[in-house]
């Protein structure tokens, strides 16, 4: 008997359950069908509102941090100005308060800054010719001069060297020939040349000579300042009008002792009027507000110191190998133009190379660089060629073919004598740590054997070795 018959109940149940089956597949027909389980967004799902990020995976940190409000996490410096960086990279600072005061330096004198008598004695520098000094750029920011309490040189033997062309130059400033010098300063890497390059521009200062000084001949190469061709010249020649205003204003600044007293006496052709009656520093001054006539102005100032009955000039350059070669400038036909076209560095080549001599005498003074300097192949052969001419004129060297000659370098220099910056001596080593040590900047105990011992590691007194391992190197 079938159960339907048995138990009436069980086949209303029965109906009822398939009713239901059959209602509910109609019900999931009618809807769209999505999977059940499934990583994906839903198709016809909406929009995720503005702001809404997905959850982190479990197990993960994250950081949200909103934007448009302040973190404590988030970099709120200033950014710096245009300028700032090279400003601190080239800042100078010529003193420290925590250095002590040594009671023995003395100041270097008018009258006795060119005596042979120096020799091995640091001198410190008078507060006027700092500020000459600073005025020109001759301080470098490599060099230790924030370490000690005041400037201070120390006369060494090459010092004395050129103090003696000084005082021939002097010697015959009042006779019929006047005396023009030309050198070349050379030397291991950190010897002192550019230090030496200020010695010699403290004693132009100190005896009232006009000093001009391009602090480093990179920024005349490197393609950094405006440059535009000079008309007339032949071959043409390049102007650079900001840097030219730039050095007009050094001279008028460090010379206005000298130019403030010295009145324009020709009659010069210039693009803006120049008051009568006026001063070679306020000739001088003019490319300060007008820098686009800035080289007819420098032009009629050089022409003004050489005329006679002036003061003997101080012409000095640092890194001369930068205008020893091709420039970083282009002409119209997008070629390299030689540093012997731009004008300035032509003004000064001339006179390096004694084309135009000076007529009231003076001395040209150009130092080499082993640290920032660019491959010269013609400046290091005249160098060499120099050196052999002033210890054996037998032994000079010859030019090796295989290698491509810049013309007119060779030609630039070829009668250009060298002064060589060597190694200290043992007596100026100890007398320069002696310095060291009165400052409070060298703790220890100066006697021979400790003079010995950082000379030697000093790489047989190099100055700026013999610093490092004495003063900056702390153990």
């Amino acid at each position: 008997m079938p159960p339907s018959q048995c138990f009436p109940g069980f086949a209303l149940l029965a109906l009822d359950r398939a009713a239901h089956h059959s209602i509910a597949s109609r019900s999931l027909l009618a809807l769209p069908h999505t999977p059940r389980f499934s990583t994906s967004a839903p198709r016809y799902g909406p929009p995720p509102r503005k702001g809404m990020v997905a959850p982190p995976k479990r197990g993960t940190k994250t950081l949200n941090v909103k934007k448009g409000k302040s973190s404590p996490s988030r970099d709120t410096t200033k950014r710096p100005a245009p300028g700032d960086r090279k400003a601190l990279r080239k800042r100078i600072v010529l003193s420290n308060n925590n250095a002590l005061e040594v009671p023995t330096l003395q100041d270097l004198h008018k009258d006795t800054v060119l005596s042979g008598e120096n020799e091995g004695l640091v001198k410190g520098l008078p507060e006027d010719v700092v500020d000459a000094l600073r005025a020109v750029e001759a301080f470098k920011p490599t060099q230790g001069w924030r370490l000690f309490r005041r400037p201070a040189i120390l006369m060494r033997k090459e010092t004395t060297l050129l103090a003696a062309l000084f005082r021939e130059v002097e010697g015959t400033a009042n006779g019929q020939a006047k005396m023009t010098v030309r050198k070349v300063l050379i030397g291991e890497r950190m010897s002192g040349k550019s230090t030496m390059l200020l010695q010699g521009l403290t004693m132009a200062f100190m005896r009232d000579w006009v000093v001009v000084n391009l602090p480093d001949a990179k920024d005349i190469t490197i393609a950094h300042t405006e440059y535009a061709p000079l008309p007339g010249s032949q071959p043409t020649q390049y102007t650079q009008d900001i840097y030219t205003a730039n050095l007009l204003s050094q001279i008028a600044k460090a010379n206005q002792s000298i130019l403030g007293n010295l009145p324009v006496t020709t009659n010069h052709s210039l693009p803006i009027p120049l008051p009568s009656k006026s001063t070679l520093k306020q000739l001088a001054e003019l490319a300060i507000t007008n820098p686009e006539a800035s080289w007819p102005i420098f032009v009629a100032l050089w022409k003004e110191l050489t005329q006679p009955g002036r003061p003997p000039i101080m012409l000095a350059i640092d890194n001369l190998s930068h205008i020893m070669r091709n420039s970083e400038y282009l002409s119209a036909d997008v070629k390299p133009i030689h540093a012997h076209d731009l004008a300035l560095v032509r003004h000064f080549v001339d006179r390096l190379a004694g084309k135009t001599p000076l007529p009231n005498g003076g001395m040209i003074l150009a130092a080499t660089s082993g640290s920032n300097a660019p491959t010269s192949p013609a400046l290091d052969f005249s160098i060499q060629v120099a050196e052999a001419r002033q210890l054996n004129p037998e032994s000079i060297p010859q030019w090796n073919p295989y290698k491509n000659v810049d013309q007119r370098v060779m030609e630039c220099l070829k009668d250009v004598g060298v002064l060589k910056v060597a190694g200290l001596t043992k007596a100026e080593a100890r007398s320069i740590m002696e310095y060291y040590a009165a400052s409070g900047m060298l703790r220890a105990q100066v006697t021979e054997p400790f003079v010995t011992e950082k000379w030697s590691l000093a790489g047989m007194g190099n100055i700026g070795e013999l610093e490092r391992v004495s003063v900056r190197l702390r153990v």
